[in-house]
């Protein structure tokens, strides 16, 4: 993400890069150090409600942002492979999960398979983050600000859908599904509505035509493997967060949000 430095996207500079492995025991770099706030709790608590809003909008403008970069300018032409972005993810995330697999998950294998069949065309390729959610940022001390885009570890050439679907997902999902916002008092909060975000995403250079039940569906698919991963890891013992067990739990309820998405 060093060639991002110069582009109107904020992540934290690169200080320096190591490309031998002799030192850690693989390539890294090392970023400048921020001081801001990063939100693990989606309804931002303690918060004033014009500031949610404000962060809310913020988060949908960075991201469309992200989406208008230039990647020729930023020599990032060759950051991800060429041909249907959602058809190589779908392929991939089945595998995660037959690689994963402890035991039955017939909603997930019924959304997977119905992903596959329903791949839509593609003709648009920009960067995306492929983990673009709001404890992935870092905002200003004081401001409703983002000062740092990080966890750029999924980030690739795409289709920018995947990234804006991944995000929305806290609408669509309970506050005991991973901290979704679904149900809440959302104009009491000062949360956007899922429509006022993506009108504002639009608004701020992103486009989001296209958006379909796919998208959605996709996103929860991902979340369902994710959480089938922490679940076979825990089952296995090999789990490194003592709530893995509980985590993986919602693998079962994400699956079912997904094919909810279709209806």
């Amino acid at each position: 993400m060093t060639a991002l430095m110069h582009s109107d996207l904020p992540v934290p500079k690169t200080v320096l890069y190591c490309a031998s492995p002799d030192i850690v025991g693989t390539p890294f770099y090392l970023m400048e150090r921020l001081d801001g706030r990063i939100f693990g709790d989606a309804t931002l608590p303690g918060i004033a409600p014009s500031e949610r809003r404000d962060i809310y909008l913020e988060m949908a403008r960075v991201m469309a942002v992200l989406h208008s970069l230039n990647t020729s300018t930023l020599g990032l032409d060759d950051y991800g492979k060429t041909g249907n972005y959602f058809q190589r993810q779908v392929a991939r995330w089945r595998q995660q999960w037959m690689n994963s697999k402890t035991h039955e998950n017939r909603e997930l294998d019924t959304l997977i398979a119905w992903l596959s069949d329903n791949v839509p065309e593609e003709n648009v390729r920009a960067l995306v983050h492929g983990d673009f959610k709001l404890n992935n940022l870092m905002f200003h001390p004081v401001e409703p600000r983002v000062i740092a885009v990080l966890d750029w570890e999924l980030s690739t050439l795409g289709n920018p859908l995947a990234d804006l679907a991944f995000n929305c997902a806290a609408w669509r999902a309970m506050p005991d599904e991973f901290g979704g916002i679904r149900g809440l008092d959302l104009a009491g909060l000062g949360i956007p509505t899922e429509l006022e975000f993506v009108a504002h995403y639009r608004d701020s250079g992103g486009n989001p035509s296209g958006l379909s039940p796919f998208h959605f569906a996709f996103s929860f698919m991902r979340w369902s493997v994710i959480f089938e991963g922490i679940a076979a890891r825990a089952r296995h013992g090999n789990a490194v967060n003592s709530r893995a067990q509980t985590v993986g739990a919602l693998a079962a309820p994400m699956a079912l949000r997904g094919l909810e998405a279709l209806q």
